[in-house]
């Protein structure tokens, strides 16, 4: 046996590109084994992976993992949120997955939107106004253009569901991940059965919702993972709801996340429902709720743009006035599927590291332009700003956004906070605890808080005024932006 204080757990984090596995000590908190391996995904308008990856990677990052993971007494899945995965009748899948970032379907959520109701409608039923990246837009994509695969479909999951279904051969959902499809109404915590006629989908097809802290199900017989038979299997749920579990959240803590995409939320006592769509009204996996925004382009746009000035993505110089909006893959927050980049305010002296701080500022623009809406109104704005994914320990992502938000920061310590909170559910499969109880006790969130500065109300006001002026031009679909083509 390891030399660990309590049993064993398994948390995982199956990401856009990549799964990754951490075995923790219960009772510490301590990894003591880690292991990761990546999947591809499409390029292009489509945003696509084959499930078959995911499982793949799963095996080959608990093999890095070694002995300990043989011992784990539990396992938790947290995954990528909204991807559609359909299985034919053996369980395997019928096309790959559309993932969250794949905007094709940014057709079907406008009509979704007007046809059922208007976003009023949705807000009140779901919490949260369907957009591109929502599940139900792609189920309705998927029906429109390729109607063989939906007739081949005999089972609907999301991407942490497949990967549960594969280790205990049921399927399951939980309300965390579930409350991303758009079509599971919040208010009664049940499937809806009128939004899933109108986009023709069988609730048999969907999982069942596992309750929190209840057991998914054990690990199977027939596979191939270095577990026992009748390991626990813990509910799982989606990559955000993860982090928030992973840093013990409670309500009023604000977080930023700064991956491939970017979000904003918080723990809320109350069913968040707002009509504009900037906030999804997300359950969390404990029984709250995580009101939440989203955008498409964050770490990887601004990479992008480094990468197009040859600089490193750190090389950034102050004192401009151009302005950048990063919307590389279209974006989400604020609802633009169709746009693209945009540069204004170039000028003759402006130099190739103020355009690098001005891709930073757009992208961290739009996620503070929505977390006041996310946060209660009686919450306290003198409480840190929890700076975590990938971008968060980059000197030029932590400047950037203590300037423009105006609040104290903290960096936590922890690494790989989405499993951390899958480690921290199994845990609470264990001990009985509420698994942020279990995170805090493990004092997760640990890190040094940089002190607030001056809010950068100038380049807030000039960056709202560029996109509010292009609004038009960002709105045009690809077809429009070519203009007429002349015959040959």
């Amino acid at each position: 046996m390891s030399a660990a204080e309590g049993p064993l757990v398994v948390g995982v984090d199956t990401s856009t590109q990549s799964t990754k596995a951490l075995v923790v000590d219960a009772a510490t908190g301590e990894v003591v084994a880690s292991g990761q391996a990546s999947h591809t995904v499409t390029s292009g308008a489509g945003r696509e992976s084959d499930p078959r990856q995911w499982w793949e990677a799963l095996c080959e990052a608990l093999r890095q993992c070694g002995e300990p993971a043989h011992e784990a007494a539990a396992v938790s899945i947290g995954g990528q949120q909204h991807g559609l995965v359909t299985l034919d009748e053996r369980g395997e899948p019928v096309r790959p997955a559309l993932l969250w970032n794949d905007v094709r379907s940014a057709p079907q959520a406008r009509r979704l939107v007007e046809e059922l109701g208007g976003a009023k409608f949705w807000a009140d039923r779901t919490g949260s106004v369907p957009a591109a990246s929502f599940t139900v837009t792609k189920w309705a994509w998927l029906a429109e253009h390729e109607p063989e695969a939906v007739r081949a479909t005999k089972a609907v999951r999301l991407p942490h569901d497949y990967l549960t279904e594969r280790l205990t051969g049921l399927g399951t959902t939980d309300r965390g991940d579930v409350s991303g499809t758009g079509w599971w109404a919040s208010g009664s915590e049940s499937y809806d059965e009128e939004i899933l006629a109108r986009v023709g989908l069988d609730p048999a097809l969907l999982p069942r919702v596992v309750r929190p802290g209840e057991v998914a199900g054990t690990v199977r017989d027939s596979h191939d993972l270095p577990f026992s038979k009748g390991t626990l299997v813990a509910p799982g749920t989606g990559d955000n709801a993860a982090a928030a579990l992973g840093l013990g959240l409670r309500p009023g803590t604000p977080v930023m996340s700064l991956g491939t995409s970017g979000t904003v939320y918080a723990v809320s006592r109350r069913r968040p429902v707002d009509p504009t769509g900037t906030v999804a009204g997300f359950a969390d996996a404990r029984g709250d709720w995580l009101p939440l925004a989203c955008t498409l382009n964050c770490t990887l746009a601004v990479d992008r743009v480094a990468a197009l000035l040859g600089l490193d993505r750190e090389a950034v110089e102050p004192g401009t006035d151009v302005t950048l909006l990063p919307y590389l893959d279209g974006e989400r927050t604020p609802d633009l599927p169709n746009a693209s980049g945009l540069l204004h305010g170039l000028r003759h002296d402006t130099t190739a590291g103020q355009l690098l701080q001005a891709a930073y500022d757009g992208a961290v623009h739009a996620l503070l332009g929505a977390l006041d809406l996310v946060l209660d109104e009686d919450a306290d704005p003198s409480t840190p700003l929890l700076l975590i994914g990938g971008g968060a320990r980059g000197m030029a992502w932590q400047q950037t956004v203590r300037r423009l938000s105006g609040r104290p920061v903290q960096v936590p310590e922890a690494r790989e906070l989405v499993a951390l909170g899958a480690a921290a559910q199994a845990a609470g499969l264990l001990t009985g605890e509420d698994p942020a109880a279990v995170a805090r006790r493990w004092n997760t969130a640990r890190g040094p808080v940089l002190d607030a500065v001056e809010r950068d109300e100038e380049t807030l006001s000039r960056i709202s005024g560029v996109l509010s002026d292009a609004a038009p031009l960002l709105e045009r679909s690809p077809e429009r932006r070519q203009g007429p083509t002349t015959p040959a």
